[in-house]
């Protein structure tokens, strides 16, 4: 197989291999000759495309034609360009059913005081201002000859803010950190604050509420001589609280998954997303959860998503993240299309809605329960859409913080970043996995060379739950590797 057409409706396919200027294909009884060279993941025309007309890709159009596009043609940037506007009107059409349910599944979590579940027993430290960033990776180094029993590890989360900010960016900080140090993957946690900083640990007491004070600790660098030290006799407590944890059998519907996608390629609507969105829909028919994000790699698809929605409220909480994005970009005098990256069109995405249809294959075809945002915890099961930029740290991080366990990413690039929880990463093609098998867990490109769905969504299925299990670790976690950035759209002072 060289070419893939998608739809039954498609005007283009898509070339899973190189193909060479002059070879022929026989695509639904017509032949089709390449009139150029044709890079892998590009796409090329089934049929003449006049100027102006749309092209067709997924069965939807993911632009228009710029000039007369001839049958066999490459299809691409040079011919080929976004039918996106600015902010729309939309109506509520809704297509979709309930999942069937099936009996859920089991691994082996740690149950925590608050009825949460986490798949991995930690200690985390979270700065409240980038102005300790320092002293808690030092902390977290020193603290590491500690561990003992089920604690897995200490991990510090530096990040450049908590100080100088105004408005929605303050509340973004405390937001996103709070949801950390909410996280039950974190069997206990250390918030290391400076003293002087406006995002101070009294206004993050008060938007925590209540804390299991074993748990969680504090400490105000300022107030102490040797601030050091005292962290580490407050790590130590953390540890002897948490070592006793022992893992037990949880049903797979306390599951809470990430959706997300980076350094796409054309197989990543074929192959990666596909795949994690039947993935998503297995553990949401076992009454557990996904979040999709990235909202503007949702622009062109959105409609889709919209008619998902269980009901007009969810409905309209949709159109609003879709809305407001869109004006976040104008308010800032960008083009809501300015996407995608240089690396998605060497890969064979050529426009917005090229990417955004297969990007949100990752969310299958569960009815959408919820809209988060950005820094809402997820308290519906089922799949949720989450408020965040489509940047990889930001949105994985934003992810980790509305509460998924672990983040499914979908890559036909490559990429070695991880998440503040385990990031698995998922090939779109066989090449990446083979070539990158230290930043790559699992390989989608099984898919094209004749591997069924079923039998390869099994296989991830079997590798998630024995992830959560504590059987095995991703690249990330192994090559001990955590990022984490919080979302910014204002003044700094």
């Amino acid at each position: 197989m060289e070419l893939i057409k998608i739809h039954r409706n498609d005007n283009v396919a898509v070339a899973v291999k190189p193909i060479g200027k002059g070879q022929c294909f026989n695509i639904d009884g017509k032949e089709i000759m390449a009139l150029s060279d044709l890079p892998f993941g590009h796409k090329i025309a089934l049929s003449d495309i006049p100027e102006g007309s749309d092209v067709i890709k997924y069965g939807y159009p993911i632009g228009r034609a710029t000039s007369s596009i001839k049958t066999g043609m490459h299809v691409h940037v040079h011919n080929l360009k976004t039918g996106l506007g600015e902010e729309l009107t939309y109506s509520y059409n809704p297509e979709s059913s309930p999942l069937k349910p099936i009996s859920p599944n089991s691994f082996m979590g740690f149950k925590r005081k608050n009825g949460r579940v986490g798949i991995r027993n930690e200690i985390w430290i979270i700065p409240t201002v980038g102005c300790v960033n320092g002293t808690g990776e030092v902390i977290a180094r020193k603290a590491r000859e500690l561990l003992s029993g089920s604690v897995q590890g200490v991990y510090c989360f530096p990040h450049p803010y908590g100080c100088s900010q105004l408005g929605d960016d303050h509340e973004n900080t405390k937001k996103a950190l709070c949801g950390l140090i909410n996280h039950p993957n974190a069997g206990g946690v250390l918030v290391l604050g400076l003293g002087c900083e406006n995002n101070g640990i009294d206004g993050m007491k008060a938007m925590l509420g209540n804390v299991d004070e074993d748990r969680i600790k504090f400490l105000v660098s300022q107030e102490h001589e040797d601030e050091i030290g005292l962290a580490l006799d407050l790590v130590k407590g953390l540890i002897k609280s948490a070592e006793t944890d022992k893992r037990e059998a949880v049903s797979t519907s306390e599951l809470i998954i990430g959706l997300k996608c980076g350094g796409s390629d054309g197989l990543s609507g074929i192959t990666a997303n596909p795949l994690v969105g039947a993935l998503s829909d297995r553990f949401i028919a076992e009454g557990g959860s996904a979040i999709l994000t990235e909202v503007p790699e949702m622009f062109g698809a959105e409609t889709i998503l919209m008619n998902r929605c269980k009901d007009e409220a969810v409905f309209n909480k949709t159109v609003s993240l879709i809305n407001n994005f869109k004006t976040y970009f104008t308010d800032h005098n960008q083009p809501v299309y300015e996407n995608p990256s240089p690396g998605n069109k060497d890969g064979g995405i050529s426009t917005l809605e090229d990417k955004s249809l297969g990007c949100t294959q990752k969310a299958g075809s569960a009815v959408v329960v919820d809209v988060l945002s950005y820094g809402e915890r997820l308290t519906s099961k089922g799949l949720n859409l989450l408020e965040s930029p489509g940047n990889d740290l930001v949105a994985s991080t934003a992810l980790a913080v509305s509460g998924a366990h672990l983040v499914l990413f979908t890559t036909g690039r490559g990429t070695p970043f991880g998440a503040p929880v385990p990031t698995v990463k998922i090939s779109s093609n066989s090449a990446l996995f083979k070539k990158k098998p230290n930043w790559i867990d699992f390989n989608a490109g099984e898919l094209i060379s004749g591997v069924a769905l079923n039998d390869l969504v099994d296989d991830l299925y079997t590798y998630i739950i024995r992830l959560a299990s504590g059987e095995m670790q991703t690249n990330t976690e192994k090559n001990n590797i955590r990022d984490m950035a919080i979302f910014k759209n204002s003044v700094t002072l």
